[in-house]
């Protein structure tokens, strides 16, 4: 713990620091990355409350989804298991990494893991696999090449990443809260997406939505401290007092209805901690199908994550002039160790999570608001009724207020090089479009390296972002190798 405390002198400061005020600045160095003890409270207190729909989500996603033999997980073992990995690994990432970074299990992993590997084994032998991605991704952050891949990735595809995933959370912030839906395919038009559920804003919940969202804005640019914070609260309150009055459709508030739970407390249940089969799925399976498995997982949970903490880490200061993440060996090394935690308690892939950025944009600087964080989380298994309380029409617009933030970093791209212009508006448009960070690296670095490549300067690219490019080559590809190969 020693040796990790002392890798963070990598820490620029621009000025003399000022003398800690108690031990708990000296270890998390609050005064020095200028926040107070003040502001990581609520920074984690927001950063939870923006990310709590999870211990919801998590199993209703997983839960819906059965195994090889017909079968399926329970709700209360689900839950357990989401709210304790995501306690221990935001609290290990707070002590260990230093950095205002919440993880949860990975939604962009989830439904690989539910929908993807699940089916074609016994979900004991899918939790083992992903216990083998979080081994891999480990053994290359120990290694030093998970860093060294993330910076060598260029800067400006690095500020892409940060515009992209800003344009990412604030799209699903609208489509949570039912602001945005998806066009009925029986409307039989090209257009996908639309305004509300018919066109039209309809509803009291939207109508919440728009009122928390208006709030939140007010309370930011008038700088007041808890903005977003007492704006959630204030959105959650109002929902339930309308909800009690006028007796709202359940449809109409979505995934959560936000009714006053007739019990605080519900016992945790621990049944699918520890039950893994680490190489059980290359049997059911088949080798080839468990191995691309295997790629697909490692892939995304890698770059979804990069993406992730080289944009977070933008907007908290931790970045210097190359864009390089300070401690970014340590948050990596949590960040893999998350994927072997979420298979050991069953609740999928943990990985740092992007509404750590409503943490961030409340103050939070240094590991002290992912222990505040991570705290809250490990409540939950206990007090698992409120988590149900909180409609997404509360926490979505901390999404959205949170995501036009991060487009500000549009202003740091170089739109008058035109080898970037491209691949930086390919990996912008791609992450929202297909709900996927990774997609949207993949596109930006192969359409990176193929107008190098045509311009004869390939020795710009370097050996690391060559290799790079055809990996994503084989990842957009994946289906149709398992198509050549005959797996289904």
């Amino acid at each position: 713990m020693t040796q990790l405390r002392q890798d963070s002198t990598e820490e620029d400061p621009a000025a003399e620091p000022e003398e800690p005020r108690s031990s708990v600045d000296r270890f998390f160095r609050i005064t020095r990355r200028g926040s107070t003890v003040g502001r990581e409270l609520r920074g984690g207190i927001t950063t939870f409350v923006a990310m709590s729909y999870i211990v919801l989500l998590n199993p209703l996603i997983l839960g819906s989804s059965q195994d090889v033999t017909g079968a399926s997980l329970g709700n209360a073992e689900l839950t357990t298991a989401t709210a304790l990995c995501a306690g221990l690994m935001t609290v290990l990432m707070g002590v260990v990494g230093n950095a205002p970074l919440a993880m949860a299990a990975g939604l962009g992993v989830i439904p690989v893991v539910a929908f993807t590997v699940a089916p074609e084994m016994t979900w004991a032998q899918a939790m083992g696999l992903v216990v083998l991605e979080g081994l891999c991704i480990v053994v290359m952050a120990v290694s030093g090449i998970r860093e060294r891949i993330i910076n060598a990735i260029p800067l400006p595809l690095k500020t892409a990443l940060t515009v992209g995933i800003g344009l990412y959370i604030a799209l699903v912030g609208m489509v949570s809260a039912g602001f945005v839906s998806r066009q009925p395919d029986a409307a039989e038009t090209d257009v996908p997406v639309q305004l509300g559920p018919n066109g039209h804003l309809l509803g009291w919940p939207l109508g919440l939505f728009c009122l928390t969202l208006l709030l939140m804005i007010v309370l930011v640019a008038r700088k007041v401290p808890g903005a977003i914070l007492i704006s959630i609260v204030s959105g959650t309150v109002l929902s339930v007092v309308t909800n009690a009055v006028f007796d709202v459709p359940a449809e109409q508030w979505g995934r959560t209805t936000p009714d006053l739970p007739s019990s605080l407390v519900a016992t945790p249940d621990f049944g699918l901690f520890g039950d893994i089969d680490l190489f059980g799925g290359f049997v059911n399976a088949g080798v080839l199908a468990a191995t691309v498995f295997l790629f697909t997982l490692v892939l995304s949970g890698f770059f979804d994550a990069m993406g992730t903490i080289t944009s977070v880490g933008n907007e908290a200061g931790l970045t210097n002039s190359q864009g390089k993440v300070q401690g970014m060996g340590r948050i990596l090394l949590v960040d893999g160790a998350g994927a072997v935690a979420g298979g050991v308690t069953g609740s999928s892939p943990n990985t740092v999570f992007l509404e750590s950025a409503a943490g961030v944009a409340e103050g939070a600087r240094t590991g002290l608001a992912s222990v505040v964080s991570g705290a809250l989380f490990a409540a939950t298994m206990l007090f698992t009724p409120l988590a149900a309380v909180v409609p997404a029409q509360a926490a979505a617009p901390a999404l959205v207020l949170v995501g036009g933030m991060m487009m500000a970093q549009v202003r740091n791209i170089p739109w008058s090089d035109e080898d970037f212009v491209i691949p930086v508006f390919l990996t912008v448009a791609i992450i929202p479009f297909t709900y996927s960070i990774t997609n949207g690296v993949g596109a930006g670095l192969i359409s990176y390296c193929a107008i190098k490549i045509c311009k004869g300067r390939i020795r710009e690219l370097g050996w690391l972002l060559s290799i790079l490019s055809l990996v994503f080559a084989l990842y957009f590809g994946v289906e149709g190798i398992k198509a050549v190969f005959g797996v289904s």
